[in-house]
């Protein structure tokens, strides 16, 4: 009898509120604020940066573990799907980011000719690093970034210490900035703006380029343009040196490859061990270089020869795929707009 009840009274509660939604409540994470880990970093940045206990826990109570950004920040499951150079660029090198880029040279020219002239960036390398961080500000991510980086700081332990970093350095910028933190969106890995700045690099390298007494990157082009080129100078660009050259590769190397994306040896030093630029290169002789690979499966590997202007481009995504990505971008706009009336 009380069995037959029981059903009867399960039966009528499923009726009202399907399976499903009870599963889903139960499966909700809950909000960052309860976490013993989550009330000792609250704790610290009142200790060590003033911020108020109550006031800090109440925008960590708005908060969750997002699973979305879990998945999107581990490696893929399938190892060939790690690494292909073609599928890569195909993202970034196309018609659509070709156009768009020489519009928005266009329209920022008198600002990107300042950056230039200021921090000797090429104008060219400016408009291709924003075409390929947010396709020019089209696509600046929708996660709520607070969300973002406390997800990566207390539930990813890879890269925890440094999404924690990046989580105390980004309510610090929210502070300055004095907006919410709870009203920023941006990738899933919290970078932030038309430039993609993690926040670390927002408050080190990032200026007030349009001169309103702000540092605005998710509506300033100005900003993000001065500081696009601000960022690279200050990580060591060289003004009209050259960033890569094909290259070609005579017996096994694996060993030059595996020396990394910094130069560390002269361009004559890597030719002594059987790399052949196939471009000429100024006064390259002693220029340091390193050999840099871009691996597609079932297709044979294209080797350049990167020299310090690449490994800059890479201190902004420390990815090979993505500074040649960025140069080949920047040369077909640089092309495009000389052949431009």
């Amino acid at each position: 009898m009380k069995n037959t009840l029981a059903a009867a009274l399960f039966g009528i509660v499923s009726a009202v509120t399907p399976l499903h939604v009870h599963a889903a409540k139960a499966a909700r994470p809950p909000a960052f604020s309860e976490s013993p880990e989550v009330r000792e970093f609250i704790q610290d940045m009142h200790v060590r940066h003033g911020f108020d206990v109550a006031h800090l826990t109440r925008q960590f109570a708005a908060i969750r573990t997002n699973p979305v950004v879990l998945a999107a920040i581990r490696p893929a499951a399938v190892p060939e799907l790690q690494r292909s150079w073609q599928r890569y660029r195909a993202r970034f090198l196309n018609e659509r980011r070709l156009t768009q880029g020489l519009r928005f040279w266009q329209e920022n020219r008198a600002e990107l000719i300042r950056a230039e002239a200021i921090y000797g960036v090429p104008q060219e390398i400016i408009v291709a690093i924003i075409g390929v961080e947010t396709e020019y500000g089209r696509n600046m991510g929708k996660f709520a970034v607070l969300e973002a980086l406390a997800t990566l700081a207390f539930d990813y332990p890879p890269r925890a210490p440094f999404f924690r970093n990046e989580l105390e350095q980004f309510l610090l910028m929210a502070r300055e900035n004095g907006v919410s933190p709870l009203e920023y969106k941006g990738s899933y890995a919290g970078a932030i703006g038309i430039p993609q700045f993690m926040p670390s690099s927002q408050r080190n390298y990032a200026v007030d380029f349009d001169g309103d007494d702000r540092i605005d990157l998710r509506r300033s082009t100005t900003d993000a343009i001065g500081s696009v080129a601000r960022f690279l100078h200050m990580h060591g660009w060289q003004p009209q040196a050259p960033v890569a050259v094909p290259a070609g590769v005579d017996g096994d190397p694996s060993a030059l490859v595996a020396a990394g994306l910094k130069p560390s040896q002269s361009l004559q030093e890597l030719t002594s061990q059987g790399v052949t630029p196939l471009q000429a290169v100024e006064m390259a002789a002693e220029r340091p270089a390193a050999l840099i690979d871009l691996v597609s499966p079932d297709q044979p590997t294209e080797y350049w020869i990167g020299f310090e202007n690449f490994y800059v481009i890479t201190r902004y995504n420390r990815s090979s795929f993505y500074a040649m990505s960025v140069f080949m971008l920047a040369e077909s706009l640089r092309e495009a707009q000389g052949s431009t009336p």
